[in-house]
């Protein structure tokens, strides 16, 4: 029994890919060569409602907590604290608007500010996530914004000062935002990980909520207390 979990640990990750399929289970290739299911997250209030928007990010064992000073990509056990070359975000203008009001990105995504609004806007943060300015333009900038740490910047317009968005940095590949319903599905290796949940409610100095996820189930569903949702 010793020598067939060894095998199992150290075969090739082809071999142990054709192990699941050839035993019913199904899933993708996550970094490192893991097998991953669909898992959903379910986030409520306490009082059954569900929260939106969310962001959703999941620590599996070996991301490391950030990426090292300087670093172009760091790998723990095949899992990237960066985000991957070809990774790209959007937080757009529109109605006087941001669109989305919150976006989730990865430690090193750039993101793109188009402006589809007939006006100019002048977009801003002074989050010490990502302090920057994007003068008066229309259209879009020709460089996009890097987010190189991790945290939560506010976004604001100084033509328009209802205008507020925020984006959420996260040291880890696996994050997605709730839907309506409150749910967001990500796939996720086999294991007991830690969950957090931000809200932008909780501030942009909030870390966000942690919780334990053990996706051997299908669904975790979280309860979020009265001042975070």
């Amino acid at each position: 029994m010793h020598a067939d979990r060894h095998t199992s640990l150290c075969a090739p990750t082809w071999m142990r890919l054709a192990w699941g399929l050839l035993a019913g289970v199904t899933g993708t290739l996550v970094a490192g060569g893991a097998l991953a299911a669909p898992h959903t997250i379910v986030v409520r209030n306490e009082a059954g409602q569900p929260v939106h928007p969310a962001a959703v990010s999941v620590f599996v064992d070996g991301t490391p907590a950030r990426a090292a000073k300087g670093a172009q990509s760091v790998f723990v056990d095949g899992t990237p604290a960066r985000a991957a070359k070809g990774a790209q975000g959007q937080m757009a203008q529109r109605d006087k608007a941001f669109a989305p009001t919150l976006l989730v990105v990865q430690t090193g995504t750039p993101v793109s500010f188009p402006n589809f609004d007939t006006v100019r806007h002048h977009v801003y943060s002074f989050s010490p996530t990502k302090p920057f300015e994007l003068k008066l333009y229309a259209g879009t900038p020709v460089a996009p914004v890097v987010f190189d740490r991790a945290g939560t910047a506010t976004l604001g317009c100084n033509i328009h000062d209802r205008m507020l968005g925020y984006i959420h940095v996260v040291d880890t590949p696996y994050f997605g935002q709730t839907d309506g319903q409150g749910r967001v599905v990500l796939d996720l290796p086999e294991g007991h990980h830690r969950l957090k949940v931000w809200t932008p409610t909780m501030g942009e100095k909030h870390p966000g909520l942690p919780f334990p996820i053990d996706t051997r189930t299908r669904t975790t569903r979280v309860t979020l207390p009265p001042s975070a949702d």
